[in-house]
């Protein structure tokens, strides 16, 4: 009998100098391509200290208050953001039930079970029925109590995985909400875009009706020919199709509102207002902030991760798995003789068990856990790359718009003047129509077009704000 009780501090020992043998790599970051400097920014915005670059309202500093109060309504209405946000839920329980894993297991057991056998005669102090059997009562309780030491660090590598699960998870939290606020500003501004372009329609609607009514007054007098006239209303049904079609793409770009802010199209409207084409000055950091900034390039990095993890799992299966066990219990046929000295009943238990032969399933386990830890690398690389390309894109974007924008500008004043010009003429009968609706068609075009360029340097603002992970604090200019 002693040499029973010696057992169990031998194995408790055992299993302490054994915690330390965790198999499987050691995590490390996968390298990143090295880049001192975006190429595009060069001679354009200087770099400034990431500390500068600080996460918020980046949308407050378009100066638009209607643009922040859907924004902010995506915060807790998208339900993009809100399956994000129950997928992190979910990943936290999954950490919290993995740690759980790590500690013992108590369970409280009772039972009562009621018995009886057939016979005619018994000498038992049991119940006899009347003909002849033999009936007992039998009442149980016990406490037990297992734990599997984390001798390989299988259980601590479950646990260190589903918390890079749950920081990817926060990362993908983060990057629905960065994405629908980019997506809702995008949209925004191009709706706002669409009601100045229907202004400036507006406004050449009744340019071109007077210029039917000069052509019709010249027409009855018999200065022109109906050709005029018929040109006229043709320009004039033209720009009203065109009016038409504005209807349209700003319903639609209504609706995608709407639904980003999670309301139904039908019961939701944006009024026209005036539109504030104000695009924020961005200060762009050195390239090494993005790692930190982006979070699609800190979900993939955190899967990396988890892969890592998992490696080490499945490895420990090449090792016996431990386990202790402990019970304590009583039994009687009577309540009454249940916690008495003489019910009691205990157990301690060790138990290893080692796979000794699976046909190779734990060897092709570990290879496809280490394959998929190569694909998150290559993943979390690819993931950096894009990163990259995508704040170069939106930086030369951002640059090439800014000298397009004064030169739309300058095309715009000049087309204006030709056809004011070109109109007077018409007026004095020294040219013909024709060119009137030649200069009056560059005019509107011109005019659109430096519009759409205003419109393009704020979604690009936009994009650009998106690829670097996040806003700052800046003053808007015009």
């Amino acid at each position: 009998m002693r040499s029973r009780f010696t057992l169990y501090p031998i194995a408790a020992a055992l299993v302490v100098l054994l915690g330390g043998c965790a198999v499987g790599p050691t995590y490390q970051r996968p390298l990143t391509p090295e880049v001192g400097s975006y190429k595009e920014a060069e001679g354009w915005v200087p770099a400034v200290p990431a500390d500068a670059l600080e996460r918020g309202p980046w949308w407050s500093l378009f100066g638009d208050p209607v643009l922040d109060q859907l924004a902010a309504r995506v915060e807790v209405s998208n339900q993009n953001v809100a399956a994000a946000v129950a997928g992190y839920a979910q990943a936290r329980a999954l950490v919290r039930e993995q740690r759980a894993s790590i500690f013992p297991a108590v369970t409280l057991g009772s039972g009562a079970t009621r018995s009886g056998s057939g016979g005619s005669s018994s000498t038992s102090t049991s119940t006899t029925g009347s003909t002849g059997g033999r009936t007992g009562n039998n009442y149980q309780l016990s406490i037990g109590g297992s734990w599997e030491p984390d001798v390989w660090g299988r259980l601590g590598r479950a646990v260190d995985g589903a918390s890079a699960g749950a920081q990817a998870s926060a990362a993908d939290l983060a990057s629905a909400r960065l994405s629908a606020q980019g997506e809702l500003a995008i949209n925004y501004f191009s709706l706002r875009q669409l009601d100045a372009q229907k202004g400036l329609l507006e406004d050449t609607l009744t340019g071109y009706q007077r210029a039917l009514e000069i052509a019709q007054n010249r027409y009855n007098a018999g200065i022109i020919g109906k050709t005029d006239v018929l040109q006229a209303q043709t320009q004039l049904a033209n720009a009203q199709a065109d009016d038409a079609g504005l209807q349209r793409q700003r319903a639609q770009l209504e609706h995608a509102i709407a639904v980003l802010v999670g309301e139904a199209p039908g019961n939701f409207s944006i009024a026209r207002a005036a539109w504030k084409p104000l695009v924020p000055e961005v200060p762009v950091g050195v390239p090494s902030t993005l790692l930190q900034r982006r979070p699609d390039i800190a979900a993939a990095e955190r899967r990396v991760a988890a892969a890592n993890e998992q490696i080490g799992i499945a490895k420990s299966a090449y090792y016996p798995k431990l386990s202790l066990s402990a019970s304590y219990g009583l039994g009687a046929s009577r309540v009454a003789d249940l916690f008495s000295a003489s019910s009691m009943a205990w157990s301690l238990g060790l138990s290893a068990a080692q796979v000794l032969f699976n046909a190779g399933a734990t060897g092709a386990r570990v290879e496809g856990s280490e394959a998929a830890h190569a694909q998150t690398v290559a993943r979390y690389r690819q993931t950096v790359l894009a990163a990259f390309q995508d704040v170069e894109d939106q930086l030369a974007a951002t640059r090439v718009l800014l000298t397009q924008q004064e030169l739309r500008r300058q095309a715009s004043a000049s087309a204006d003047q030709v056809e004011q010009q070109v109109l007077n003429r018409y007026r004095s009968g020294q040219v013909g129509y024709t060119e009137v609706i030649a200069a009056q068609a560059t005019a509107l075009s011109a005019r659109r077009a430096l519009v759409q360029a205003m419109a393009d340097r704020q979604t690009t603002a936009v994009a650009l704000i998106q690829s670097l992970g996040g806003g700052w604090q800046a003053e808007p200019s015009p």
